[in-house]
């Protein structure tokens, strides 16, 4: 029996230099692969700040400094389905908290 994935991408503009990146994928109505991810464009280019996806195998969130350092978390929400849900309403509600302290950590070090 096969079973086609149905994937899904776009880009959602929050400002002028902020958007969310979201890709996902889907078998019947389950998500089995996602990322959402906030970006910034700083210096000419985007820049991750926030990352929700399930490389490696698992949900996790990627937290990015404005140092160039990542801290990855395990998420343990439940299935994919529920696990994208949270990850787009905590970006779409925090965005402009992570931009603030993103870009103070870049140009602290300018």
């Amino acid at each position: 029996m096969e079973h086609d994935l149905k994937e899904k991408e776009f880009i959602i503009l929050l400002g002028e230099d902020s958007r969310i990146r979201h890709y996902h994928g889907r078998m019947k109505q389950q998500v089995v692969e996602f990322m959402v991810q906030l970006e910034l464009h700083i210096k000419g280019e985007w820049k991750p700040v926030i990352r929700y996806d399930t490389a490696h195998g698992f949900a996790h969130r990627d937290t990015y400094s404005g140092h160039g350092k990542v801290e990855k978390i395990p998420l343990s929400i439940g299935d994919f389905n529920s696990t994208l849900t949270f990850a787009e309403f905590d970006i779409r509600s925090n965005w402009e908290l992570y931009r603030e302290r993103f870009l103070r950590e870049v140009f602290e070090n300018d």
